[in-house]
């Protein structure tokens, strides 16, 4: 028997400001299986108390640098989890995994590279590590679903002012490059494959120059899976009326045996 599993990933940069706004109550009050946060920025005493309430499985991995970075899983279905210290070797907070039966949920919060040069090599690092465990998860028989804050607009259409952004990163010619091994690997951005060739859809604005209202855009929030679970892909979308964040949240909906639940 098939059941449709709902996974929702935000940057909320910062969850106790997006608690302050009610954001969080929004999603939380949604019809969800998987809720991946990125750049919590905060320790687990921290999670409001309404979250871990709504789920009964949590994985919370905060950064070893107090008030930066850090991602929480929060679920209903029973899974193992871990941080992938082997990835996440600063230890800054960016990975939970959790295998659920044959699959595995990786919510990640990418580097972002534009600070200074030692940043972007870090972060090329990162992604190759990243590519190289995932394809082993491969391997071992795992079906991937990874998502999170990427910190690349993969093309020209994931972004509103291309040319002005060639030159910085997260929309680099060698950052663009390594998406486009992630895809040739046999990963799937699902909401391309949804939506295809849609405009003007985008994940995060910056606070300046009122970006948001103008919608000058950047779409580096993404759900990839492995090319396996292809028809399993129900929908994909960007929840782009949720406000509370520089960020939007980006959902998923994957059609799955019931005996994973």
């Amino acid at each position: 028997m098939i059941k449709n599993f709902t996974f929702v990933s935000w940057n909320v940069n910062g969850i106790r400001a997006v608690e302050k706004k009610g954001a969080l109550d929004r999603i939380a009050s949604r019809k969800i299986d998987f809720l991946c946060l990125q750049e919590i920025k905060a320790e687990a005493e921290h999670i409001p108390e309404a979250l871990m309430r709504r789920f009964r499985f949590h994985s919370i991995n905060s950064s070893s640098q107090k008030g930066q970075s850090g991602v929480a899983l929060f679920t209903d279905i029973r899974g193992e989890a871990d941080g992938c210290e082997t990835i996440d070797v600063l230890h800054e907070g960016r990975i939970n995994q959790y295998r659920f039966g044959k699959y595995v949920l990786l919510n990640v919060y990418f580097p972002n590279g534009q600070r200074n040069e030692e940043r972007l090599a870090y972060k090329l690092a990162f992604y190759d590590r990243f590519l190289a465990h995932i394809d082993a998860l491969r391997e071992e028989g795992y079906s991937v679903i990874f998502c999170g804050d990427v910190n690349t607009a993969h093309k020209e259409i994931d972004i509103a002012r291309p040319k002005a952004n060639e030159h910085t990163s997260g929309f680099l010619p060698i950052e663009r490059a390594w998406m486009d091994k992630l895809v040739s690997h046999g990963y799937i951005d699902t909401f391309r494959y949804v939506h295809g060739e849609e405009k003007d859809r985008y994940s995060w604005w910056s606070f300046r120059a009122r970006a948001r209202e103008r919608n000058v855009g950047w779409r580096i929030d993404y759900f990839f899976v492995s090319e396996d679970l292809k028809e399993a892909i129900a929908d994909a979308d960007i929840l782009d009326e949720i406000t509370g964040s520089d960020h939007a949240p980006v959902t998923l909906t994957l059609s799955l045996p019931m005996e994973c639940y």
